[in-house]
């Protein structure tokens, strides 16, 4: 059981993405509150209403419309509220350089996203108990 991690948002465009995601999340830990939002810009404006939940972690996709995963990231290191949530790419891309690009942006992992569920729940498992929740 993950007693750390309490609030997870995912930004991601594939609505079939976050619920494999949301479902993984609730079979390790039902007590994980997760918020999904479809882009980076969505992202920004929930985590900018007053009194909202700061997360414990987001992860972000790469490729999503209006504002992607590395403008997102931009964006949530320069705000001293949101500079120290572990920030996790999760992506399609098996590309070196978003990888490094991405980790000297701020991300804290870069994760290609695994097509099977019980590969996604075992790497949950191991981000999850792995990353340092504030």
């Amino acid at each position: 059981m993950l007693t750390k991690a309490k609030t997870v948002l995912i930004a991601d465009d594939d609505p079939d993405d976050i619920e494999m995601f949301v479902e993984a999340l609730q079979e390790l830990d039902n007590h994980i509150r997760c918020l999904s939002v479809g882009n980076g810009y969505e992202a920004l404006q929930l985590l900018n209403v007053v009194n909202a939940p700061k997360p414990d972690i987001i992860f972000l996709d790469l490729n999503m419309p209006k504002l992607n995963g590395k403008q997102c990231l931009i964006k949530l290191k320069q705000q001293d509220r949101f500079a120290d949530i572990p920030v996790i790419i999760f992506t399609t891309s098996k590309l070196d350089d978003d990888n490094e690009e991405m980790r000297r942006l701020g991300a804290v992992d870069f994760i290609t996203k695994p097509s099977k569920y019980g590969d996604l729940v075992h790497l949950l498992s191991n981000l999850l108990t792995s990353i340092s929740v504030h």
